[in-house]
């Protein structure tokens, strides 16, 4: 079956094209447009007139992109950048007025369930007890479970955009003390999580989202047998090594490092914080690098729905 789905989030919108049965999801064709909106917000997430416009165009290119690919009804979700605006429902009337297909927001547990799901699809089953962690840029979600759906989901305000707007204050780069204390913040808001983790030891550990994909091309840590072919892990000492560079540079300088994009230079040094803060907290060396995440999560949920109604 022919699925596509079209995922609003903090820096860009994303159409994905796939065809899911049974066995899987295979890939057939993506596109995107980058809109860094997590940078048009104010501080407390207010998206303003401009940013709104360019996310129903693209929204509803995303849609057009669709049909020509013979998905007439693409599943459109957003995420925090929408979901925790205090203007959310004027945002969702500007992307009506311009698509006729119904937004989804998805809540943060929500997100991370549906996260868990790809990843334990991409593993297997062999992977055992796995936990999941992925950093957006509003948020970040972490599950953890022995089965095919997630025993425990979280989301936590600690998005790597969010963290950079609201912690670093256009400071380019950030002084010592506002590095100091994001890491004490994010430490605070992750030790009930880690806790959680820690004891429920999970066999396999993954990493989804951008934010962790390029943090590992920076660190340059190949796959040390994982199990996935051409997966990638990120290794806590590296990370750490990364960080020492990152804060040292504004974000110009850090788009011209391996494996940071323009795009996301900004709001990499707090994203590595985040990773890092919960590698150590949660006592992860490394963490595999998984390409499957949200996007590929609601596909295989809503396959699954299908399948099972009309079985």
């Amino acid at each position: 079956m022919r699925m596509a789905v079209v995922d609003a989030g903090s820096n860009t919108v994303r159409l994905f094209v796939a065809e899911v049965g049974q066995r899987g999801l295979i890939p057939v064709h993506t596109v995107k447009w980058r809109l860094r909106l997590a940078q048009q917000v104010d501080r407390n997430g207010t998206m303003g007139r401009a940013a709104m416009g360019q996310l129903a165009d693209a929204v509803a290119a995303a849609c057009r992109e669709s049909r020509r690919w013979g998905v007439r009804e693409p599943i459109v979700f957003a995420t925090a950048v929408v979901r925790d605006a205090p203007n959310r429902p004027q945002i969702l009337e500007a992307i009506g007025e311009r698509c006729d297909v119904p937004v989804r927001l998805l809540p943060g547990e929500r997100e991370a369930e549906l996260t868990y799901l790809a990843a334990r699809r991409w593993t297997g089953h062999r992977a055992g007890p796995l936990a999941v962690l992925d950093i957006g840029g509003g948020s970040f979600e972490a599950a953890y479970g022995d089965g095919g759906a997630a025993d425990v989901a979280v989301s936590l305000p600690l998005g790597a955009g969010r963290l950079t707007r609201e912690h670093f204050a256009g400071q380019d780069p950030p002084s010592p003390t506002q590095v100091k204390d994001l890491r004490q913040y994010v430490r605070g808001q992750l030790d009930e999580l880690s806790a959680q983790v820690r004891d429920a030891g999970p066999r396999t550990v993954v990493a989804t989202s951008r934010t962790f994909e390029q943090l590992s091309r920076l660190c340059s840590q190949d796959d040390d047998g994982g199990g996935a072919t051409g997966a990638r892990r990120l290794h806590r000492a590296a990370l750490r090594r990364a960080i020492k560079r990152l804060k040292r540079l504004p974000a110009a300088d850090r788009a011209r490092l391996p494996g940071i994009s323009r795009a996301r230079s900004a709001q990499s040094l707090a994203g590595a914080i985040v990773a890092e803060t919960a590698m150590r907290t949660m006592d992860l060396d490394s963490v595999l690098i998984c390409p499957w995440a949200i996007r590929e999560g609601v596909l295989l949920d809503v396959s699954d729905r299908r399948r099972a109604a009309a079985g």
